[in-house]
């Protein structure tokens, strides 16, 4: 008795999409095993043919009329006919990766410059029209994966995520560092239009998850380092602009030079006011309203009288303390 040859795949992973059969000498009489969520084509010369859904056959001319009607095959024997048997998943894909091959150049609205954008995330397909996938797809390949499907359509799909994140970034919508918020809205474009053009090739697409988009590290550097920067003039410049700038810094000056055990207060006031006064304008005032000019110098034109009387204006201001005015009064009356 004859042994019955069986033509049968079990998928080694559910990321496979199609597979062939490695002999293309098939013999009336084998047996043909189409398990459920596949389909199995014929295929010859390039031409798909005989189509069986999932069940077990036995290969005859009857239910082979395609190939008989191309080859006139053999009755009966064990001699083998020329053709390829493709076996074609048609179960659901979830799950699996995708990311942008380089970083998408922008221009950012709201950043004011340009970024590079990367993005990954999850895609799912299935196969609805195999024929149409077979002919499409395949060509002369052994097998097709989920890898070598996406890489097919990488190029649409990039396409259409760039035109999405530009729009909402161009627009102001969104910074890059705030398009966490618009990851769902992205995906939902992406997938509503790359979805026709898997439709040509019988790739229903069902699901394109964006789960992130982001920034290469170096590049994240940068704008945190231009944000801090930006924040800080922002921060001195409001100061800078109320009186409230000037009784911290002269409430620091102060705190500083009573913290100074090696230097005598008054001292200490003097040298923070020489300080602030070639640098910042409260402390020229001090400076001036002590007799320092910027360069350090004692301005001696001014009258004993008008110092001191400068000098208490200092305290009713709460700029010096009631025992640096004494110091100061004292040393100013023994010039007298």
């Amino acid at each position: 008795m004859a042994l019955i040859n069986v033509v049968k795949y079990i998928a080694e992973s559910d990321e496979e999409f199609a597979w062939k059969y490695p002999s293309d000498g098939i013999i009336l009489g084998s047996q043909l095993i189409v398990n459920e969520g596949q389909q199995v084509i014929f295929v010859k010369g390039g031409q798909a043919l005989d189509v069986f859904q999932a069940g077990t056959y036995t290969l005859a001319t009857g239910n082979l009329p395609l190939i008989n009607k191309l080859i006139n095959l053999p009755f009966g024997g064990d001699t083998p006919f020329p053709a390829e048997v493709w076996f074609i998943n048609t179960t659901v894909k979830r799950n699996l990766p995708w990311g942008t091959p380089s970083p998408i150049p922008l221009m950012d609205a709201k950043l004011g410059f340009p970024i590079s954008a990367r993005s990954f995330g999850r895609w799912g397909a299935r196969i609805v029209d195999p024929l149409s996938f077979l002919t499409q797809i395949i060509g002369s390949q052994v097998t097709a994966d989920a890898t070598k499907i996406y890489e097919y359509f990488v190029g649409k799909l990039i396409q259409v995520l760039s035109e999405s994140i530009s729009k909402t970034i161009h627009s102001g919508e969104a910074s890059i560092l705030e398009i966490g918020t618009q990851l769902s809205k992205i995906s939902e474009e992406t997938i509503g239009t790359a979805k026709l053009e898997f439709e040509k090739y019988g790739i229903e697409l069902l699901s394109f998850d964006v789960e992130s988009i982001n920034l290469p590290d170096e590049e994240l550097k940068k704008i945190q380092a231009v944000f801090e920067k930006t924040l800080e003039a922002k921060e001195l410049s409001k100061v800078q602009l109320g009186g409230a700038y000037a009784a911290i810094k002269s409430f620091e000056v102060m705190n500083s030079a009573a913290q100074n055990e090696g230097d005598n207060s008054m001292g200490s006031l003097v040298g923070a006011g020489i300080g602030l006064g070639a640098g910042l304008p409260i402390g020229q005032k001090i400076g001036q309203n002590m007799d320092i000019e910027p360069d350090g110098h004692q301005n001696t034109k001014r009258s004993n009288v008008d110092r001191i009387k400068e000098l208490k204006a200092l305290i009713d201001e709460g700029l010096i303390s009631e025992e640096d005015f004494a110091k100061k009064r004292d040393e100013i009356l023994a010039e007298i």
